[in-house]
């Protein structure tokens, strides 16, 4: 119920701040005294888009670099107004469109599908016959579903030179479904969101219920679905392009990890970037939605300057990995992703342990949208008395207290040996920040979801946890808990099921933590 509770309050939250945001219905080509323009884009199979341009003040008669924004999940076509005002004053044509399904756009919700991608070349198209845009410098950006359908279409139509993907996925799979696990709460909220404000197509209502009941008949139809709709899928046309990507993301996204887009990062092989910050979904972009100032948008628009302008402005010259720790609040610069992980320290995972399923010990991963904004703002992060937690419902191994402050940068990787008495189960792992009095301020988590196996035969266990930048003070000790039942995801297990963990001699299990070297 509390699950619910949260994202009715959550997709409810979304719809009145986009019914908020709306404009009243408009005419094709009407003007607002700021020199806004809506109009009406025909998209793929004539699909009326609902759009707006911004240009710079006198356009006519010169060629000027176009953005083109599609909409986030949810959201009106005003969404990125104050952002377009900024660029179109610093002399680009922007036009930001309504993507298909939703609000007063027609069609129906495609889920970033080979439509939606149809319909941002439709929107270059459109805007180049009908604007001062220059053909040789095109560039798409976004928020969340904005960021993927911009990858997307940056791999199907080279004319798109430059990219800035914020909030977004790479690997559809690996975002809703790693370890094989149905991120609940985040599918949900989707759901929810787009029936309130668009027109879900019978294809994505039967993959939400298919999903949402853990129809294992149809996981290879969603995998294939998913990777339908996933940019790492077209990697090899987009590094043919030689499309310039920028990608910014939160640690703590819980509707699309960090770590799908640091894999995919590293695999790119034009002018890349990746930024991670403090937050959760879109909040590291938001103020930057209203018009005040904002790293990330900043960085973007030094994005475009740079590979749609030509503009010598330091930003390729820069390490093109910047993170910013969740405990400190400063920016680092990394030459790549794998210069994050140099510097490993493990503790083991000894013993033997023993949990009941089916029962939440009280460590969970928060709340979608709500957890992880508190944290970025507050640094105030889920927490749990380690010493008290129920030892029948989780397992907890704890490293040695650190004289020195501990730096975690990037990606906490797990290794044990599990064995259950079901076919099938799900574990969820935590890692936590332990104080002298127990306390545990929770660094980062993940889940993993087995089928098939035999009951009582042990099996390998490789997980990575989310990544993510904190700082454990000195004097702290880092402890792993490991239970059955998160809030945030779907679980697979039997009623009764039992877990086993344990260590052997010839495979001793561990956590690998990546540390900042100093």
């Amino acid at each position: 119920m509390r699950t619910s509770l949260v994202l009715a309050v959550s997709a409810a939250l979304v719809a009145g701040t986009a019914l908020g945001l709306a404009p009243a219905a408009q005419a094709v080509e009407t003007a607002d005294p700021a020199g806004i323009r809506f109009v009406d884009i025909a998209g793929e199979g004539g699909t009326v888009l609902k759009a707006n341009v911004v240009a710079p003040a006198g356009a006519a008669g010169a060629r000027h670099p176009l953005i083109v924004l599609p909409t986030s999940w949810a959201m009106p076509q005003v969404e990125y107004l104050a952002q377009a005002r900024k660029l179109a004053d610093s002399g680009y044509v922007v036009v930001s469109y309504n993507s298909r399904g939703f609000w007063q756009s027609g069609g129906e919700i495609e889920t970033a599908g080979p439509k939606d991608v149809a319909d941002a070349s439709k929107v270059i198209d459109w805007a180049l016959a009908h604007t001062a845009a220059d053909p040789d410098r095109v560039g798409m950006g976004g928020v969340s579903y904005g960021a993927g359908i911009s990858l997307l279409a940056a791999a199907h139509d080279p004319r798109v030179k430059a990219v800035a993907a914020l909030s977004g996925w790479a690997d559809l799979i690996e975002s809703i479904y790693s370890g094989r696990t149905q991120h609940l709460q985040a599918a949900a909220l989707l759901g929810g969101a787009g029936a309130l404000t668009g027109r879900p197509g019978p294809e994505l209502k039967q993959i939400l219920s298919d999903f949402l009941s853990s129809n294992l008949a149809k996981e290879e139809d969603m995998i294939a679905w998913g990777r339908t709709r996933s940019p790492v899928t077209y990697l090899d046309r987009i590094n043919a392009n030689g499309t310039a990507i920028m990608l910014g993301n939160a640690w703590g996204d819980t509707i699309f990890p960090p770590n799908q887009y640091a894999s995919f990062y590293e695999k790119l092989t034009g002018p890349k970037r990746l930024e991670f910050r403090p937050g959760d979904h879109a909040t590291a972009e938001l103020t930057g939605l209203f018009g005040l100032p904002n790293d990330t948008w900043t960085n973007a628009q030094r994005w475009f300057d740079r590979y749609l302008k030509g503009a010598d402005n330091g930003i390729d010259r820069e390490r093109p990995v910047q993170l910013k720790s969740r405990s400190t609040g400063g920016y680092e610069g990394y030459p790549d992703w794998k210069s994050v992980h140099a510097n490993q320290r493990k503790f083991d995972l000894g013993g033997t342990q023993r949990v009941w399923a089916n029962v939440d010990s009280g460590a969970n991963g928060g709340v979608t949208l709500l957890t992880n904004a508190l944290d970025q703002f507050l640094r105030t992060p889920p927490v749990v008395s380690v010493p008290l937690l129920p030892r029948a419902f989780a397992g907890v191994w704890q490293s040695e207290r650190y004289d020195a402050p501990q730096r975690v940068r990037g990606t906490v990787k797990v290794h044990t040996t599990v064995a259950s008495t079901q076919e099938s189960g799900t574990l969820v792992a935590y890692l936590y920040d332990v104080g002298p009095l127990g306390v545990g301020k929770l660094v980062t988590n993940a889940p993993y979801t087995f089928h098939g196996k035999a009951p009582g035969q042990p099996f390998a266990v490789d997980l990575e946890l989310f990544s993510t930048a904190y700082d454990v003070p000195a004097g702290h000790r880092l402890a792993l808990v490991v239970d059955t039942v998160d809030p945030l995801y779907i679980e697979h297990n039997p009623t009764g099921a039992q877990l086993t963990f344990s260590s052997p001699a010839a495979d001793p299990s561990y956590v690998s933590v990546p540390l900042r070297k100093e």
